[in-house]
């Protein structure tokens, strides 16, 4: 289990900028849907979107803390339309 508070962290110390937002899929604090939100992600492909949190999440995905991810990256302008 891994609370949403720390997986922000998590987040936030890769891509300082991002806004994170975190749901708790099925109640159990190990599936998550998240959307996160840095103007780190202009230029960058959607795969090496999802490649840059998913390595910043390694440790947690590997310890088990975490079981499925759910995410959606944009860059603000993105999250504005």
């Amino acid at each position: 289990m891994i609370s949403k508070e720390v997986i922000a962290h998590y987040i936030k110390q890769a891509i300082p900028d991002a806004e994170v937002a975190i749901v708790d899929k099925t109640g159990t604090m190990d599936h998550y849907r998240l959307q996160v939100i840095s103007q780190k992600f202009q230029g960058m492909s959607l795969l090496d979107r999802q490649r840059l949190i998913y390595e910043t999440l390694n440790v947690p995905m590997k310890d088990g803390r975490i079981h499925a991810l759910e995410i959606r990256s944009q860059t603000p302008q993105e999250a504005e339309q």
